[in-house]
């Protein structure tokens, strides 16, 4: 999980981000990923799930704000 969000932060512009990726104790298999004092995105993945998934609910939140 952390380098996957580290690369997409990556190509996201965030240069060098400095991260925080904890499981959330939810049974929905959610991830919380803090960066750049402060910011998070919340991303959902579990057994099956690809990279690109990932990558692309980090980018559709990172985008939104």
């Amino acid at each position: 999980m952390e380098r996957i969000a580290r690369k997409a932060l990556k190509e996201l512009g965030v240069a060098a981000p400095a991260l925080t990726v904890s499981r959330l104790a939810t049974p929905s298999g959610a991830w919380r990923i803090e960066f750049d004092a402060g910011r998070a995105i919340t991303v959902k993945c579990g057994p099956g799930s690809t990279p690109q998934w990932v990558r692309e609910q980090i980018f559709e939140q990172f985008l939104s704000r």
